[in-house]
């Protein structure tokens, strides 16, 4: 017996697959429009004509929410993307989304939870019905308990730099800004369903979070976000404080990584925010070409260190609604690389910023800019980000104008503010030669 599908003409085989047809040109930089809700729910949707549809619910439950005995449970909120609700079971969810070739994944942050399904265009209804109920976790001791090696692999997959990151912030912030983005170890199995229920309800608050689209028409995403049903509570967020000093990891091996970091900016001042960014890309946000060399102060002071070169050395900037970390992160060989980061904190307290070096930064940051706003994936998790944060969210043309009105004064204004606040250590490795922070100052 013949298979049908061989009857199909070739044409009308390749006729049916136009979804794929008409990708989005590159380059083209969607319009975003943003509504805010009567319940403070702010609405962003990307003007652009897409054959597949992306709409996240970002939620205001990241680690800086946790407290001793809820850490981790942003981490879990991450994992519950694809476990049961309320109102849908885990194998309903993934069966339905799959049934029409969507994908639901989840993310987590220090500030935010987020959950993103995309689907082709008709199906959108779909994904919107199971995004939804992710609002209304179950958290099934059962199921808990069955992903626990899914956790356990998940930490294991952490590279040493984030292990560095996490450090630098605990030394900064110790806590809120300082919680780990991943659950510590104590905490695998120590998270009870009513611990993470009472967190559901103390975050998901309508008035720091937001619904976000690309790809959908701004009515439906609208209607979608004034039908989404929030805890009636909502606990306050304790404002960032920082405080510096060092905490450190010792294990096995010849190697090393450091993070140093010393108080940054938040998004609350634009323009200080947009400095640091552009400070980021002038003294050495990582190398522009394959196996290069580290541009600005920071490939500099790695080559006045002498040596072996580290394996990698990169500016560190991280931005958040109140306060802020900058500095760098380097990996090497545990017996030099104490040399590499007292040459690079040197030059983060220098606080020199050429104009040469300002130029360069503000072009690469703008070209980073259009990259996330020309990509749809990209472009979400930036308005979901801005949105939420800031309860705005700025066109692609406005943000770029704000980068070239930054001035080299702004930036230097941002590298002293570094170079004159108490910096924070984080490392993990052979640390015998690794300088405390106080040994930097």
């Amino acid at each position: 017996m013949a298979y049908i599908v061989n009857k199909m003409h070739l044409l009308r085989a390749i006729a049916k697959r136009g979804y794929a047809s008409c990708p989005r040109p590159v380059g083209d930089i969607s319009a975003v429009s943003v509504k805010v809700l009567e319940n403070k729910l702010v609405v962003a949707t990307a003007d652009a004509t897409v054959p597949v549809s992306r709409v996240s619910v970002v939620l205001g439950a990241g680690s800086r929410h946790e407290t001793y005995d809820t850490l981790g449970a942003s981490h879990l909120l991450r994992l519950a993307g694809g476990l049961s609700t309320q109102n849908s079971s885990a194998f309903a969810i993934a069966r339905n989304i799959q049934q029409v070739g969507g994908t639901l994944t989840a993310w987590n942050d220090r500030e935010f939870v987020g959950y993103t399904v995309e689907t082709t265009a008709n199906n959108v209804d779909t994904g919107l019905r199971y995004l939804k109920d992710l609002l209304q976790p179950a958290f099934k001791p059962w199921e808990i308990k069955d992903n626990a090696k899914t956790l356990h692999n998940q930490l294991y997959a952490v590279t040493q730099e984030q292990r560095a990151i996490e450090l630098v912030h605990k030394a900064a912030f110790r806590t809120g800004l300082g919680n780990s983005i991943y659950i510590p170890t104590f905490q695998l199995d120590n998270l009870s369903s009513e611990s993470l229920l009472h967190y559901v309800a103390n975050t998901f608050s309508a008035s720091r979070a937001a619904v976000v689209g690309v790809g959908i028409d701004s009515s439906t995403l609208s209607g979608f976000a004034q039908n989404l049903e929030f805890p009636s509570g909502g606990g306050k967020t304790a404002s960032a404080k920082y405080f510096g000093g060092d905490a450190r990891k010792e294990t096995n091996g010849q190697r090393a990584t450091v993070a140093v970091a010393g108080l940054g900016g938040s998004i609350a001042n634009l323009k200080e925010a947009l400095a640091f960014a552009v400070l980021e890309q002038a003294v050495g946000a990582g190398a522009a070409t394959k196996r290069g060399n580290s541009a600005g102060l920071f490939g500099e002071a790695v080559n006045c260190a002498g040596g072996s070169s580290p394996s990698s050395v990169r500016a560190l900037n991280r931005t958040y609604s109140d306060s802020g970390l900058f500095g760098f992160v380097v990996s090497g060989e545990a017996k030099e690389i104490g040399k590499t980061v007292e040459f690079l904190a040197r030059g983060l307290k220098s606080a020199l910023v050429s104009e040469k070096d300002v130029a360069r930064g503000k072009a690469m940051l703008k070209a980073r800019i259009i990259s996330k706003y020309s990509s749809d994936g990209g472009l979400i998790k930036e308005i979901g980000r801005q949105a939420a944060l800031s309860r705005n969210v700025l066109e692609a043309d406005t943000l770029l104008s704000a980068i070239d009105g930054i001035t080299q004064k702004q930036v230097q204004v941002a590298a002293k503010k570094v170079a004159d606040s108490k910096l924070s250590v984080g490392a993990i490795g052979n640390l015998q030669n690794v300088p405390y922070a106080s040994d930097l100052a």
